[in-house]
């Protein structure tokens, strides 16, 4: 969950140029800030969107022009198409205005004009196609003169790295909240891949006869749909076990009994033969029914037709094209990445059993930490042997796992209880010859580089043991390129006009 979370208020009376001419801000459009107003700036986050605004101390009289930068968290890019309306209200009375499209990607430039002073709630309310949403600003004072202003608006120290809302919308970049979550002691080891029961099935031939590829790319490893003709089963020009032969003797022996059925069941229906008769009449036909409907079932004008049970791909194919099988003999097997088991091992030290392990995570094709979240532990062996010291743990995973099945992955088993902690998604970590340190923002384009001392790692997470608080933000896609631009000799010049 994102927090709402005011970072700064500062005094901004010269811009991030080392011109002089741009020794003070502007707007979005590009116009000069009155320079005889201190600027205020806030960044918030809600669930949905981070808010980073500028404006001049809200003087009564005078009209502030806003510079609002929307970002899409889930995104992290800017909003391009929406309405925002900013709102200055105390009580059930206020001031409002309307822009109905950013002056540039991301940015909107309401203004206001506060009719008299004190202290109000500052209030964005976001339309987009997609969403709405509504930041606000609570506490905002509005002041009786640009003297008074200047006075009383206290400079917030902001952070040592400047990253521009451009820079960031123009790369991957990715925050998140610092939380307090779980963390356990890890055991760390491998596992492999095994197919799931019910995962593959394995068709046998229903008939004698020629086996006829209706695909010339019919190999292991092809992707079928459910339902795709794969292979038919041709008994023409045999002398004996003539599929075709047997399906018109069936039918004819059908179509008889069911004439003897129906003639029985009108004369036991007028009492003139016995129910004892007629019930060994209607048996027959019955038998005979389902012996045709089972020889015609998947029988077209190549054969008996095999077709694949579900989607999937293919398994192993037991068979040529163009050998003979006979009926039951197994032709192909068909598997799914639906689902898979994981086998891995513990060992007997850890006295491991389906209630002490809490949590499992492995490693998938994107070398990246999944946790077992729709899984279940299959079973823990019981003993071991001389020659397999190590105790078996079979997971069923399911999810969609794209490896191939033998093949070896990581594996991290959670064990006993947890303790609470400060924790940070791993990708948030900086690692420079074993030190670790993290980007936090500070504001809305303002950072720092903040070393930290890490513990116990669970999967996707990191325990911190110093150097953070719950509540603060850090870059977990993106931050090298922040670290990089703390390196520059130079305080990047803006990508837009403040």
């Amino acid at each position: 969950m994102r927090y709402i979370f005011i970072v700064c208020i500062s005094v901004l009376l010269f811009s991030c140029a080392n011109n002089a001419e741009e020794d003070h801000p502007h707007d979005a459009e590009g116009n000069h800030l009155d320079s005889g107003v201190p600027v205020i700036s806030k960044t918030i986050w809600s669930n949905q969107t981070e808010l980073f605004v500028e404006f001049p101390a809200l003087v009564e009289g005078e009209t502030s022009e806003f510079a609002a930068h929307f970002t899409i968290l889930d995104e992290h890019q800017p909003v391009r198409n929406g309405s925002v309306t900013v709102s200055l209200i105390k009580g059930k009375s206020g001031i409002r205005h309307t822009v109905e499209a950013p002056s540039s990607p991301g940015i909107f430039s309401p203004a206001l004009q506060p009719k008299e002073s004190g202290t109000y709630d500052l209030v964005f309310d976001l339309k987009t196609p997609k969403y709405s949403d509504r930041i606000v600003i609570e506490d905002v004072q509005v002041y009786g003169s640009a003297a008074e202003a200047s006075e009383n608006v206290v400079e917030a120290k902001d952070g040592d790295i400047s990253f521009l809302k451009e820079q960031a919308w123009q790369i991957d970049f990715q925050t998140e909240p610092v939380t307090k979550g779980e963390v356990y002691n890890i055991v760390h080891t491998s596992g492999v891949w095994q197919a799931a029961p019910g995962t593959y099935k394995t068709l046998a031939a229903g008939a004698n006869g020629m086996v006829n590829f209706v695909s010339e790319n019919l190999t292991e490893g092809s992707e079928v749909k459910k339902g795709q003709l794969l292979m038919n089963l041709s008994s023409e020009g045999l002398s004996s076990n003539n599929i075709q032969a047997e399906i018109t003797q069936a039918k004819a022996r059908y179509e008889q009994a069911k004439a003897e059925y129906e003639r029985k069941k009108e004369l036991y229906k007028d009492k003139i033969v016995p129910k004892s008769e007629f019930e060994k009449v209607e048996s027959d036909f019955r038998v005979a029914e389902s012996n045709y409907r089972a020889l015609a079932s998947n029988y077209g004008a190549g054969g008996k037709q095999i077709r694949a049970p579900f989607e999937g791909f293919i398994k192993s194919i037991n068979t040529s094209n163009g050998d003979y099988v006979e009926q039951g003999a197994n032709l192909i097997t068909i598997g799914t990445d639906r689902s898979k088991l994981l086998k891995t091992q513990l060992s007997a030290s850890h006295n491991p059993s389906k209630e002490s392990i809490a949590n499992i995570w492995y490693k998938g094709d994107q070398e990246s930490w999944n946790e077992i979240e729709d899984g279940s532990i299959v079973s823990v062996g019981k003993e071991v042997e001389d020659h397999k010291p190590m105790i078996p743990v079979y997971i069923n995973v399911n999810q969609v796992v794209e490896m191939p099945e033998g093949s070896f992955t990581e594996v991290q088993i959670a064990l006993g209880k947890a303790e609470t902690g400060i924790v940070v998604p791993e990708a948030a970590l900086l690692e420079d010859y074993g030190n670790f340190s993290v980007i936090v923002q500070t504001g809305g384009e303002s950072f720092e580089k903040r070393t930290v001392k890490i513990g116990k790692r669970n999967g996707k997470n990191v325990q911190v043991l110093s150097g953070l608080e719950a509540g603060e933000i850090v870059v977990t896609t993106g931050n090298y390129q922040v670290k990089m631009a703390s390196m520059s000799e130079q305080t990047p010049g803006h990508g837009h006009q403040h």
